[in-house]
This record gives structure tokens, C-alpha cells and sequence, in this order.
């Protein structure tokens, strides 16, 4: 295939993931607003779902046709991209107030969950049993997430609930939720294939086109929830949806992706030069998700201990993912 025509394949299947994303984010905040599910859950349960969709259908695709590194790459580089990127820039141009309590608890399962996946990485391989662990883990995070709307709900449920159910609107509201479903899928499928192609024509590792181009793309659902919310001044939804998002990315995403494999998920071996030797050593296990707790330890920290996400918190964050990259481009490219 002609590689401007790949090209040209990776634009339009991101156009594709941006409007489906953004009808499915759409459709899903309607629901929350309609029940009256406080800004900080709507971010942290139906609004990360809704984006972490691109991630799960991306790694699924990839796994199912073993492009195990696509697979990997996208959930480990969406979870820096997320922070490092989107929060961190929000935060410069915006500083964001925190809840410490629901913060606390939130930011710490997605460290944990980060901390389970790197000794689950240890063999550079996410067998269909560890998978189970992690989906095991989603199944607790999503348990946890409903018995605090349970408690968050008796108290907000009547003040926040907005006269929006007439049948009209539900109607739209369910053909853009399927539609986006929709777009996204297609998108993500087309996104697979052509980042492949565009990895082999320019002699770059697949994994560093998913950590990269792929990450970012499927994560545009975030970056237009981030954006949006900070226009509306209800930065709760963001801060909820990146923490949401991440955990999703690692138990969701990795955890059903392993199910479609046949012997899970296989990271590969990266050589990496260090001095004047390359060491055969597995990029995942040793750069990629080091960097993606990093990044996590930072805003946590560094949150909890300035009760806010400040403009200096917000641009350390953008500060590690640019070296980040940087490390990424003197390595392979």
C-alpha cells in the first residue's frame, strides 16, 4: 500500500475516534447529569469508561491479530499521556482544586494497580491467568466506585439531578452513544493497521508508534473531555476521568486483551543502547512503565501535599513527558 495513503488512513482513523469519542463522551455525561452523579465520579466512572473505549478496542484488535507491542504500548503510553500531556497542561493553564479525601483514594488504586502490572510484566508476558487478576482488580475498582455513589448519591442525588429526560432528547442522546460506538470501533481497527504499516516503512519498532502516535490518538477522547470541563470550570471531571482513565487502561484494557490472545499478551525484546553496549532487555518492563509510575507518584505527591494541581505540579508533569520522548527518540529513532 502506498504510504501516503497509510498516512492519510492514521489521520482519518483518528478524525474517526475523535467524533465517535466525542458523541460516546457526550451521550454518557447526559446520563450522568441526569441521574445526578456528582462532577468527580461522572470523571472517574461513566466518563473514563466512555474514553478509555478507543484504548480497549485498539489493544484488543492489535492483540487479536499479535501485534502484541500496539497491544502493550498503547495502554502503557495513554497512561503517560494522560498525565504527563492532558492533566499537566491543564494544570498549567488552569490550576485544579482537589477533593483530598476521593483523590487520595482514587490516585492510590491507580498506583497500585500500576505496581501489580510491573511485577505482572516481570516475565514480559501478561498470561490469560494474570489477566484475570487485573480484571479481578476492575471488578473491585467498580464495586469501590458504586458503593461511594451510593453514599455520594443520598446526599446530591436531588440537588444536582437536571430535568433533561424528555424522550426526544433520550432518543438522540442513544443514537449518538451507538454511533460513537461505532466510529470508534472503525476507527480503532483502521488506527491498528495503519500505524503498523507506518512503523515497518520507517524502520521504528511498533511499540514506539503505540507508546507515540497510537497513545496519543486514543487518547484524544481525553484531552477533548479535559479541555471541555475546564472551559465549563468543572475540572472535577477531568482530574476524575485521567485517574479513572489510567486504572481502566491497565485492569480493563490489558485485562480483556490478554483473554483474546492465545497465550496473553507478549512483550517483546527492545535493544537499548546504553554507553557503547545494547542490552537485549524488554523496553516495557524497564522504561516504559518506571516512566508511567513516575509520572503517577508525581501528581499524587504532589497533589496531596499542595491540596491543588498547581501550574508548577502541572509542568513538571509536561516537563517528564518531553523527556520522556526525548529518551524514546535518541534510543530508536
Amino acid at each position: 500500500m502506498n504510504i501516503i495513503i497509510v498516512f492519510f488512513m492514521f489521520i482519518v482513523s483518528l478524525v474517526i475516534i475523535i467524533k465517535g469519542g466525542d458523541w460516546f463522551v457526550e451521550s454518557a455525561v447526559w446520563v450522568a447529569k441526569a441521574t445526578g452523579i456528582p462532577n468527580v465520579l461522572i470523571g472517574a466512572t461513566i466518563v473514563s469508561v466512555a474514553t478509555t473505549l478507543p484504548e480497549l478496542l485498539v489493544s484488543s484488535i492489535a492483540t487479536y491479530n499479535e501485534y502484541y507491542d500496539i497491544a502493550i504500548g498503547n495502554v502503557v503510553g495513554s497512561t503517560i499521556c494522560n498525565i504527563g500531556l492532558i492533566l499537566g497542561l491543564v494544570a498549567v493553564l488552569t490550576p485544579i482544586k482537589i477533593e483530598r479525601k476521593g483523590f487520595f483514594i482514587k490516585g492510590s488504586f491507580m498506583l497500585f494497580s500500576a505496581a501489580v502490572l510491573l511485577f505482572l510484566l516481570k516475565d514480559t508476558i501478561i498470561t490469560r491467568k494474570e489477566g484475570s487478576i487485573l480484571l479481578i482488580l476492575l471488578a473491585i475498582y467498580i464495586i469501590f466506585n458504586i458503593i461511594e455513589l451510593k453514599i455520594e448519591s443520598k446526599n446530591q442525588f436531588v440537588t444536582n439531578r437536571t430535568n433533561i429526560t424528555k424522550k426526544n432528547e433520550a432518543f438522540k442522546v442513544i443514537i449518538k452513544f451507538v454511533a460513537g460506538a461505532i466510529l470508534i470501533v472503525i476507527g480503532a481497527k483502521i488506527l491498528v493497521e495503519s500505524g503498523s504499516e507506518i512503523a515497518r516503512f520507517l524502520k521504528i519498532p511498533e511499540q514506539v508508534i503505540s507508546l507515540t502516535l497510537i497513545a496519543i490518538g486514543t487518547s484524544l477522547p481525553e484531552l477533548i473531555t479535559a479541555i471541555s470541563s475546564m472551559l465549563k470550570g468543572e475540572q472535577g471531571i477531568s482530574v476524575g476521568n485521567i485517574l479513572g482513565a489510567n486504572t481502566l487502561n491497565m485492569l480493563m484494557v490489558l485485562g480483556v486483551s490478554s483473554k483474546i490472545g492465545s497465550k496473553g499478551i507478549v512483550t517483546s525484546y527492545q535493544n537499548i543502547m546504553l554507553g557503547a553496549k545494547i542490552y537485549n532487555i524488554p523496553q516495557t518492563l524497564y522504561l516504559d512503565m518506571p516512566m508511567s509510575l513516575l509520572v503517577m507518584l508525581i501528581l499524587v505527591a504532589g497533589g496531596l501535599f499542595s491540596k491543588k494541581i498547581g501550574r508548577a505540579l502541572g509542568l513538571s508533569l509536561v516537563v517528564s513527558y518531553i523527556m520522556y520522548l526525548t529518551v524514546l527518540a535518541k534510543l530508536f529513532m
